[in-house]
């Protein structure tokens, strides 16, 4: 049954909307940390290593925030192969364009696709950089988590790619969630305009809270 589902476009869409709100859920707990820079090392770095600490005594240290990592590694595979084998099944069943150039689609959708390999990027590039510090400017410091994102966005690069990242993760949010809505049987054509305003709020807020990180130590506020 399950491969039957997995199999079906539905079921593929399904993982994706599923997938998609676990990663979300994730998203806005991890921004409302980020924020914790503002109010100094000592209550950022402190906040770092509780993330190691969940669940002790029962858990071993760094058990919680390992098992965390995993389910997200799963939502993010489960997602990206969903979209991707959709994407292929959308391009065989019109192999030939549309008739009308002009895209009819928002600008959010258009550029899912895009996006979404951006994000992937992101990611890989935002392990490198601050949690295993191999492509770390300024020498990667273990343990010091304030000193090593400001010293990421010390550099012009760092600020780039990690805003141009977050704006493209904020077009992502913002047709997702109505998209996943859609997909799970929440939305209606009363509910419409409600999901919408939701999934704009939430992309406003996420795409503004993880930039006002990098814009912090721009602006001296975070140093």
């Amino acid at each position: 049954m399950a491969r039957t589902m997995w199999d079906s476009s539905v079921g593929k869409k399904t993982v994706m909307a599923v997938s998609g709100l676990i990663m979300l859920l994730y998203l806005v707990a991890h921004m409302i940390g980020n924020l914790k820079i503002y109010f100094g090392a000592g209550e950022f770095n402190h906040y770092a290593h509780w993330l190691r600490t969940i669940g002790e005594p029962f858990m071993h240290y760094a058990w919680t925030l390992w098992l965390i990592r995993i389910v997200l590694v799963i939502a993010v595979a489960a997602h990206a192969t969903s979209a991707y084998q959709l994407s292929r099944r959308d391009i065989k069943a019109r192999p030939s364009k549309y008739v009308h150039s002009r895209p009819r689609a928002s600008y959010a959708t258009r550029t899912m696709r895009w996006g979404g390999i951006i994000l992937g990027l992101f990611i890989v590039w935002h392990i490198l950089d601050l949690t295993t510090g191999t492509v770390h400017p300024g020498g990667f410091q273990e343990g010091h988590p304030y000193q090593n994102v400001v010293d990421t966005f010390s550099t012009w690069y760092g600020n780039v790619v990690y805003i141009v990242a977050m704006l493209a993760l904020g077009l992502h949010i913002r047709h997702g969630f109505w998209s996943a809505a859609q997909t799970l049987g929440v939305g209606s054509r009363a509910r419409d305009r409600a999901l919408k305003a939701v999934a704009d709020i939430l992309a406003l807020l996420l795409t503004a809270g993880f930039i006002a990180v990098p814009v912090g130590v721009m602006t001296g506020v975070v140093s």
